[in-house]
Protein backbone atom coordinates (compact mmCIF):
# COMPACT_ATOMS: atom_id res chain seq x y z
CA UNK A 1 0.00 0.00 0.00
CA UNK A 2 1.57 3.45 -1.08
CA UNK A 3 1.56 6.63 1.03
CA UNK A 4 -0.29 7.95 -1.81
CA UNK A 5 -2.93 5.11 -1.74
CA UNK A 6 -3.26 5.29 2.07
CA UNK A 7 -6.01 6.29 3.90
CA UNK A 8 -5.94 8.46 7.06
CA UNK A 9 -5.80 6.50 10.02
CA UNK A 10 -6.22 9.06 13.51
CA UNK A 11 -4.06 7.59 16.55
CA UNK A 12 -5.65 8.65 19.56
CA UNK A 13 -3.54 8.52 23.12
CA UNK A 14 -5.51 9.69 26.52
CA UNK A 15 -2.71 9.49 29.45
CA UNK A 16 -2.89 10.67 33.16
CA UNK A 17 0.47 10.37 34.96
CA UNK A 18 1.89 8.31 32.04
CA UNK A 19 4.89 9.47 31.90
CA UNK A 20 6.80 6.19 32.69
CA UNK A 21 5.57 4.47 29.39
CA UNK A 22 4.41 7.21 27.38
CA UNK A 23 7.71 7.83 25.11
CA UNK A 24 7.82 4.27 24.22
CA UNK A 25 4.22 3.94 23.30
CA UNK A 26 4.82 7.31 20.94
CA UNK A 27 7.47 6.09 19.83
CA UNK A 28 5.71 2.68 18.56
CA UNK A 29 3.43 4.74 16.35
CA UNK A 30 6.47 6.69 15.16
CA UNK A 31 7.79 3.49 14.02
CA UNK A 32 4.65 1.69 12.17
CA UNK A 33 5.35 1.17 8.31
CA UNK A 34 2.31 2.89 7.43
CA UNK A 35 2.89 6.08 7.24
CA UNK A 36 -0.66 8.63 6.57
CA UNK A 37 -1.42 8.89 10.16
CA UNK A 38 -2.07 11.42 12.64
CA UNK A 39 -1.34 11.29 16.50
CA UNK A 40 -3.78 13.21 19.08
CA UNK A 41 -2.27 12.91 22.62
CA UNK A 42 -4.97 13.69 25.11
CA UNK A 43 -2.82 14.99 28.42
CA UNK A 44 -5.36 14.64 30.93
CA UNK A 45 -4.07 17.44 33.87
CA UNK A 46 -1.51 14.90 34.87
CA UNK A 47 0.89 16.07 37.41
CA UNK A 48 4.10 14.48 36.21
CA UNK A 49 6.45 15.15 32.89
CA UNK A 50 3.81 13.38 30.74
CA UNK A 51 2.51 16.54 28.94
CA UNK A 52 6.34 17.50 28.63
CA UNK A 53 6.91 14.33 26.71
CA UNK A 54 3.78 14.74 24.87
CA UNK A 55 5.17 18.14 23.78
CA UNK A 56 8.93 17.19 23.05
CA UNK A 57 7.29 14.02 20.45
CA UNK A 58 4.78 17.13 18.70
CA UNK A 59 7.69 19.33 18.01
CA UNK A 60 9.78 17.02 16.35
CA UNK A 61 6.72 15.26 14.37
CA UNK A 62 4.43 17.35 12.83
CA UNK A 63 1.62 14.69 12.33
CA UNK A 64 1.60 14.58 16.20
CA UNK A 65 -0.57 16.78 18.02
CA UNK A 66 -1.17 17.44 21.95
CA UNK A 67 -4.16 18.91 23.53
CA UNK A 68 -4.01 20.02 27.08
CA UNK A 69 -7.17 19.07 29.28
CA UNK A 70 -8.44 22.55 30.93
CA UNK A 71 -10.14 20.19 33.82
CA UNK A 72 -9.38 16.79 35.36
CA UNK A 73 -11.73 14.19 33.12
CA UNK A 74 -13.04 10.60 34.64
CA UNK A 75 -10.88 7.37 32.69
CA UNK A 76 -13.96 6.79 30.29
CA UNK A 77 -14.64 10.57 29.76
CA UNK A 78 -11.13 11.44 28.23
CA UNK A 79 -11.22 8.20 26.23
CA UNK A 80 -14.64 9.78 24.34
CA UNK A 81 -12.72 13.46 25.00
CA UNK A 82 -9.85 11.77 22.42
CA UNK A 83 -11.75 10.46 20.03
CA UNK A 84 -13.45 13.83 18.98
CA UNK A 85 -9.89 14.96 18.17
CA UNK A 86 -10.02 12.38 15.22
CA UNK A 87 -9.33 14.10 12.51
CA UNK A 88 -12.75 14.51 10.34
CA UNK A 89 -10.99 13.58 7.21
CA UNK A 90 -10.04 10.57 8.97
CA UNK A 91 -11.33 6.94 7.85
CA UNK A 92 -9.85 4.76 10.24
CA UNK A 93 -9.06 5.72 14.41
CA UNK A 94 -6.75 3.89 16.17
CA UNK A 95 -6.96 3.70 20.26
CA UNK A 96 -4.04 3.47 21.69
CA UNK A 97 -3.54 3.37 25.66
CA UNK A 98 -0.25 4.98 26.99
CA UNK A 99 0.96 2.23 28.91
CA UNK A 100 1.09 0.03 25.93
CA UNK A 101 2.33 0.03 22.11
CA UNK A 102 1.95 -0.87 18.65
CA UNK A 103 4.13 -3.83 16.81
CA UNK A 104 5.67 -1.87 13.51
CA UNK A 105 3.33 -3.23 10.96
CA UNK A 106 0.05 -3.04 13.07
CA UNK A 107 -1.68 -0.06 11.14
CA UNK A 108 -0.68 -1.18 7.51
CA UNK A 109 -2.41 -4.48 8.00
CA UNK A 110 -5.33 -3.90 9.66
CA UNK A 111 -5.94 -1.07 7.14
CA UNK A 112 -5.55 -4.05 4.23
CA UNK A 113 -7.90 -6.41 5.81
CA UNK A 114 -10.19 -3.10 6.14
CA UNK A 115 -9.59 -1.42 2.74
CA UNK A 116 -10.47 -5.27 1.26
CA UNK A 117 -14.01 -5.63 3.27
CA UNK A 118 -16.15 -2.38 3.30
CA UNK A 119 -18.94 -4.11 5.38
CA UNK A 120 -15.98 -4.52 8.10
CA UNK A 121 -16.16 -1.81 11.38
CA UNK A 122 -13.95 -2.91 13.50
CA UNK A 123 -10.33 -4.96 12.94
CA UNK A 124 -8.73 -6.91 15.74
CA UNK A 125 -5.43 -9.16 15.79
CA UNK A 126 -3.77 -11.58 18.74
CA UNK A 127 -2.38 -9.48 21.19
CA UNK A 128 0.31 -9.93 23.36
CA UNK A 129 -0.60 -9.23 26.89
CA UNK A 130 2.19 -8.90 29.07
CA UNK A 131 3.78 -12.56 28.32
CA UNK A 132 1.04 -13.81 27.47
CA UNK A 133 -0.79 -14.70 23.91
CA UNK A 134 -4.59 -13.39 23.88
CA UNK A 135 -7.27 -13.30 21.43
CA UNK A 136 -6.43 -16.14 19.83
CA UNK A 137 -10.00 -18.17 19.50
CA UNK A 138 -10.33 -17.63 15.42
CA UNK A 139 -9.56 -20.33 13.49
CA UNK A 140 -6.91 -19.52 10.75
CA UNK A 141 -7.44 -18.00 7.91
CA UNK A 142 -10.69 -16.46 9.18
CA UNK A 143 -10.84 -12.57 8.17
CA UNK A 144 -13.89 -11.86 8.25
CA UNK A 145 -16.51 -12.61 10.18
CA UNK A 146 -19.80 -11.81 10.26
CA UNK A 147 -20.60 -9.21 13.69
CA UNK A 148 -23.49 -10.80 14.95
CA UNK A 149 -21.84 -14.34 14.66
CA UNK A 150 -18.78 -12.69 16.48
CA UNK A 151 -21.26 -11.50 19.45
CA UNK A 152 -23.02 -14.46 19.71
CA UNK A 153 -19.62 -16.62 20.06
CA UNK A 154 -18.33 -14.04 22.89
CA UNK A 155 -21.81 -14.08 24.94
CA UNK A 156 -21.83 -18.08 24.68
CA UNK A 157 -18.21 -17.95 26.37
CA UNK A 158 -16.55 -19.79 23.44
CA UNK A 159 -13.56 -17.12 23.30
CA UNK A 160 -13.05 -13.22 23.03
CA UNK A 161 -11.60 -11.75 20.43
CA UNK A 162 -12.01 -8.05 21.21
CA UNK A 163 -8.98 -7.28 23.57
CA UNK A 164 -8.89 -3.90 24.63
CA UNK A 165 -8.96 -0.48 22.85
CA UNK A 166 -5.60 -0.84 22.18
CA UNK A 167 -5.77 -4.05 19.78
CA UNK A 168 -8.76 -2.98 17.56
CA UNK A 169 -8.87 -0.24 15.00
CA UNK A 170 -12.84 0.98 13.92
CA UNK A 171 -14.12 3.52 11.33
CA UNK A 172 -13.69 7.08 11.82
CA UNK A 173 -17.28 7.05 11.44
CA UNK A 174 -18.72 4.88 13.69
CA UNK A 175 -17.28 6.79 16.34
CA UNK A 176 -18.40 9.81 14.51
CA UNK A 177 -22.36 8.65 14.16
CA UNK A 178 -22.27 8.69 18.35
CA UNK A 179 -22.04 11.71 20.18
CA UNK A 180 -20.37 9.59 22.89
CA UNK A 181 -18.93 6.11 21.29
CA UNK A 182 -18.06 4.44 25.61
CA UNK A 183 -20.91 4.86 27.62
CA UNK A 184 -19.51 6.52 30.60
CA UNK A 185 -21.71 4.50 33.28
CA UNK A 186 -20.25 1.51 32.55
CA UNK A 187 -17.05 1.40 33.86
CA UNK A 188 -16.58 -2.03 33.97
CA UNK A 189 -17.02 -3.15 30.31
CA UNK A 190 -17.34 0.17 28.09
CA UNK A 191 -14.99 -1.01 25.47
CA UNK A 192 -16.84 -4.34 24.94
CA UNK A 193 -20.30 -2.88 24.80
CA UNK A 194 -19.08 -0.47 22.07
CA UNK A 195 -18.00 -3.28 20.30
CA UNK A 196 -21.21 -4.96 20.62
CA UNK A 197 -23.19 -2.29 19.57
CA UNK A 198 -21.44 -1.55 16.19
CA UNK A 199 -21.48 -4.91 15.45
CA UNK A 200 -24.64 -5.08 15.15
CA UNK A 201 -24.54 -3.46 11.51
CA UNK A 202 -21.01 -4.32 10.64
CA UNK A 203 -18.74 -6.94 10.48
CA UNK A 204 -15.54 -7.90 12.15
CA UNK A 205 -12.04 -7.95 10.90
CA UNK A 206 -9.08 -10.17 12.05
CA UNK A 207 -5.74 -10.35 11.18
CA UNK A 208 -3.88 -13.28 12.38
CA UNK A 209 -0.95 -11.70 13.91
CA UNK A 210 0.59 -10.60 17.17
CA UNK A 211 0.18 -6.49 16.52
CA UNK A 212 -0.10 -4.87 19.65
CA UNK A 213 1.41 -4.97 23.26
CA UNK A 214 -0.83 -4.57 26.65
CA UNK A 215 1.50 -3.54 29.32
CA UNK A 216 0.16 -5.70 32.73
CA UNK A 217 1.38 -4.01 36.10
CA UNK A 218 -0.36 -2.72 39.48
CA UNK A 219 -0.83 0.75 38.44
CA UNK A 220 -2.90 0.03 35.19
CA UNK A 221 -6.85 0.86 35.41
CA UNK A 222 -7.36 -2.65 35.08
CA UNK A 223 -5.53 -3.60 38.19
CA UNK A 224 -7.61 -1.67 40.43
CA UNK A 225 -10.52 -2.87 38.75
CA UNK A 226 -9.45 -6.56 39.79
CA UNK A 227 -9.47 -5.45 43.35
CA UNK A 228 -13.31 -5.46 43.06
CA UNK A 229 -13.14 -7.99 40.32
CA UNK A 230 -14.93 -5.63 38.26
CA UNK A 231 -14.86 -7.59 35.24
CA UNK A 232 -17.59 -10.52 36.08
CA UNK A 233 -19.83 -7.45 36.90
CA UNK A 234 -19.05 -6.08 33.66
CA UNK A 235 -19.63 -9.09 32.06
CA UNK A 236 -22.54 -9.52 33.07
CA UNK A 237 -24.10 -6.28 32.03
CA UNK A 238 -22.94 -7.25 28.43
CA UNK A 239 -25.02 -10.36 28.82
CA UNK A 240 -27.96 -8.22 30.31
CA UNK A 241 -28.09 -5.61 27.53
CA UNK A 242 -26.99 -7.59 24.46
CA UNK A 243 -27.55 -10.55 25.24
CA UNK A 244 -31.59 -10.50 24.28
CA UNK A 245 -30.15 -8.78 20.83
CA UNK A 246 -27.84 -11.97 19.84
CA UNK A 247 -29.26 -14.95 21.10
CA UNK A 248 -32.42 -17.26 20.65
CA UNK A 249 -34.58 -17.25 24.35
CA UNK A 250 -33.57 -20.54 25.67
CA UNK A 251 -29.18 -19.40 25.11
CA UNK A 252 -30.09 -16.06 26.95
CA UNK A 253 -32.14 -17.44 29.83
CA UNK A 254 -28.59 -20.80 29.88
CA UNK A 255 -25.99 -17.84 28.86
CA UNK A 256 -27.65 -15.48 31.98
CA UNK A 257 -27.79 -18.33 34.75
CA UNK A 258 -24.42 -19.30 33.81
CA UNK A 259 -22.41 -16.31 34.63
CA UNK A 260 -25.04 -15.60 37.44
CA UNK A 261 -23.88 -19.34 38.97
CA UNK A 262 -20.05 -17.77 37.95
CA UNK A 263 -21.00 -14.76 39.96
CA UNK A 264 -22.21 -16.11 43.21
CA UNK A 265 -19.78 -18.56 43.50
CA UNK A 266 -17.01 -15.46 43.70
CA UNK A 267 -19.16 -13.94 45.84
CA UNK A 268 -19.60 -17.00 48.11
CA UNK A 269 -15.87 -17.06 47.97
CA UNK A 270 -15.58 -13.64 48.62
CA UNK A 271 -17.66 -13.94 51.75
CA UNK A 272 -15.18 -16.44 53.62
CA UNK A 273 -12.20 -13.59 52.54
CA UNK A 274 -14.11 -11.16 54.88
CA UNK A 275 -13.92 -8.54 52.30
CA UNK A 276 -14.91 -4.58 53.34
CA UNK A 277 -18.00 -2.23 52.90
CA UNK A 278 -16.66 -1.16 49.61
CA UNK A 279 -16.55 -4.34 48.18
CA UNK A 280 -20.06 -5.85 48.87
CA UNK A 281 -21.66 -1.49 48.00
CA UNK A 282 -19.95 -2.14 44.67
CA UNK A 283 -21.06 -5.48 43.82
CA UNK A 284 -24.94 -4.89 45.65
CA UNK A 285 -25.17 -1.78 43.73
CA UNK A 286 -24.13 -2.94 40.31
CA UNK A 287 -26.78 -5.57 41.00
CA UNK A 288 -29.54 -3.83 41.52
CA UNK A 289 -29.24 -1.34 38.89
CA UNK A 290 -29.68 -4.62 36.58
CA UNK A 291 -32.63 -5.29 37.88
CA UNK A 292 -31.13 -8.51 39.94
CA UNK A 293 -31.03 -7.83 43.49
CA UNK A 294 -28.57 -9.25 45.63
CA UNK A 295 -29.90 -12.64 47.14
CA UNK A 296 -28.60 -13.27 50.34
CA UNK A 297 -30.05 -16.88 50.63
CA UNK A 298 -27.98 -17.72 47.60
CA UNK A 299 -25.12 -16.08 48.89
CA UNK A 300 -25.31 -17.97 52.27
CA UNK A 301 -26.06 -21.39 49.94
CA UNK A 302 -22.62 -20.27 48.02
CA UNK A 303 -20.59 -20.00 50.66
CA UNK A 304 -21.40 -22.64 52.49
CA UNK A 305 -20.77 -24.59 49.20
CA UNK A 306 -17.32 -22.66 48.96
CA UNK A 307 -16.77 -23.91 52.83
CA UNK A 308 -17.49 -27.15 52.11
CA UNK A 309 -15.41 -27.42 49.07
CA UNK A 310 -12.79 -26.44 50.94
CA UNK A 311 -12.53 -28.42 53.72
CA UNK A 312 -13.13 -31.28 51.45
CA UNK A 313 -9.81 -30.00 49.52
CA UNK A 314 -8.14 -30.14 53.45
CA UNK A 315 -8.93 -34.09 53.65
CA UNK A 316 -6.74 -34.40 50.54
CA UNK A 317 -4.21 -31.38 50.90
CA UNK A 318 -4.25 -30.18 54.78
CA UNK A 319 -0.63 -28.83 54.64
CA UNK A 320 -2.62 -26.42 51.54
CA UNK A 321 -5.61 -26.01 53.26
CA UNK A 322 -3.91 -25.20 57.09
CA UNK A 323 -1.44 -22.48 55.04
CA UNK A 324 -4.69 -20.85 53.08
CA UNK A 325 -6.81 -20.20 55.94
CA UNK A 326 -3.96 -19.07 58.22
CA UNK A 327 -2.74 -17.02 55.62
CA UNK A 328 -6.39 -15.48 55.10
CA UNK A 329 -6.74 -14.61 58.76
CA UNK A 330 -3.42 -12.86 59.02
CA UNK A 331 -4.73 -10.50 55.68
CA UNK A 332 -7.96 -9.66 57.15
CA UNK A 333 -6.29 -8.93 60.53
CA UNK A 334 -3.80 -6.30 58.75
CA UNK A 335 -7.21 -4.84 56.60
CA UNK A 336 -9.15 -4.84 60.00
CA UNK A 337 -5.58 -2.45 61.62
Amino acid sequence: MVPQAQPLVSVVTPVYNGDRYLAECIESVLAQTYQHWEYDIVNNCSTDRSLEIAQYYAEKDARIRVHNNVQFLGALQNCNHAFRQCALESKYCKALHADDWLFPDCIMQMVKVAEANPSVGIVGSYVLAGVRLKCDGLPYPSTVIPGREVCRWHLLGKGYVFGSPTSLLIRSDLIRSREKFYNESNIHAADQEACHDVLQHADFGFVHQVLTFTRVHDESRSSRQQQLNAFILGKLMVVTKYGPMYLTSEEYEQCLAKWMQRYYQFLGSSALQRKGKEFWEYHETGLKNLGLPLSRARLTKAAIRELYARFADGLFHPRTTVHRITMSFKNNGKAAR
